[in-house]
């Protein structure tokens, strides 16, 4: 046999080589990808978004008759106190004399005003009851719940009955004041000219009427000033809510007494709070992407002490978590390993070969994170996070946790 020169061995061990480089380089190697575990867990649903101090019953104060209203002092966040603080001075146009027409309107508008206070009274009556009876319905309940025998909902719903309950006696005794003010209003349109001791320079007592603060100013200086004309606006800072406008297909999903999680306030706790009311209409707002949205308000009563709250005021930006669902021991998946398989969801599950195989599963409840896995997974697979289109059914991958 012709024997090989040295020459010839070495060049074909570098083709050689060469192939096996070639044949390496265009081989499918195995693609690294994020994974994460299905397990069990606490699994949460809020439907989350920005919200609104407010308070809850505002009160304006406006000019009773035509005439000039004197320089205003007081400077919002002053303090008032009901039916002494004094919030303006008004010094009424000279009366003029009253026609029989103009005489029997302003007769209807002060027996208008009577009424209304009779009525007023007659809702604070009302009220009252409701209170002492939700009071003992939330007696009742608690007595029960110590002794296991209602569950924690019930006892839940009851308490908010009871606030409710005591909110409404307070609107109801604040409306009996308002009402009051409408009448000394009204009796003042049936002073005529030339009745004993009316002149130009008598002036008109505004006082406050409620216990609170003072919110806006809206007239400041010296000035003559229309009957109606709003001048000051008062509030009770500690009656604080909070107001947000929500998708109304995220709205009906929320119920009264839902928990809420307070965030982003300002301060370095969660605040709690409970849905009181989720308004029966809806109106038509525009995004910020210039998109027409179905918008409906939802009101939220803190929860924690006033203390917890106190540096909130009216108007302040906050953000909500409406708590719609919640489950112990739920077994979870990444809410972003989930994708659409036709009309099923399906996840990519590496077995024990590293191979990933695609397998459709049943979720329930999600969220932005996790999903809820009904059918499909079991506790301790292993899945692709971040799912792409370069992975398919039968590739290889190499696991990187995330």
């Amino acid at each position: 046999m012709r024997r090989l020169s040295p020459t010839r061995i070495l060049v074909w061990l570098v083709l050689a080589a060469v192939a096996a480089a070639f044949v390496w380089a265009f081989m499918p190697k195995p693609l690294e990808v994020a994974t994460a575990a299905v397990e069990r867990g606490f699994l949460r649903i809020t439907l989350d978004e920005e919200g609104q101090t407010r308070v809850r019953d505002r009160y304006v104060v406006s000019a009773p008759v035509d005439g000039k209203v004197l320089r205003i002092e007081h400077e919002p966040g002053d303090a008032v106190q009901a039916r002494s603080t004094i919030l303006a001075r008004f010094r009424p146009s000279r009366p003029e004399f009253l026609n029989s027409r103009t005489r029997a309107e302003a007769q209807a508008r002060v027996a208008r005003s009577e009424a209304q206070v009779e009525r007023a009274r007659v809702d604070l009556d009302r009220a009252k009851a409701e209170r002492d009876h939700a009071e003992m319905e939330l007696a009742r309940h608690e007595k029960l719940h110590a002794e296991g025998l209602t569950a924690d909902n019930r006892l839940e719903s009851a308490r908010l009955r009871a606030v409710t309950a005591r909110d409404a006696v307070r609107a109801a005794e604040s409306a009996i004041v308002v009402a009051e003010l409408e009448l000394e209003r009204a009796r003042t349109s049936l002073i005529e000219a030339g009745a004993a001791g009316v002149d130009q320079e008598d002036v008109i007592i505004l006082r406050s009427p409620i216990t609170g603060v003072i919110l806006q100013r809206l007239r400041e200086s010296e000035s003559v000033v229309p009957s109606g004309e709003p001048l000051i606006e008062v509030g009770d800072p500690e009656d604080l809510e909070i107001v947000s406008d929500m998708l109304s297909m995220d709205a009906v999903q929320i119920d009264p007494g839902d928990p809420v999680l307070i965030e982003q306030w300002g301060g370095e706790t969660t605040l709690q709070g409970v849905v009181r009311q989720v308004e029966p209409f809806g109106f038509t707002k525009i995004s910020a992407l210039g998109v027409e949205e179905q918008r409906v308000n939802v009101i939220v009563d803190f929860e924690d002490p006033r203390a917890a709250w106190e540096a909130l005021g009216d108007g302040y930006r906050v953000e909500i978590r409406v708590i719609v669902w919640e489950k112990d021991n739920a077994l979870k998946a990444p809410s972003s390993s989930l994708f659409r398989n036709g009309d099923d969801w399906a996840v990519y599950v590496i077995d024990e070969l590293s191979m990933a195989r695609l397998r459709e599963v049943q979720i329930g409840r999600r969220n932005a994170l996790e999903a809820e896995v009904l059918a499909g997974l079991e506790q301790g697979d292993q899945v692709i996070a971040y799912p792409g289109d370069s992975i398919e059914d039968g590739m290889e991958v190499i696991a990187a946790g995330l």
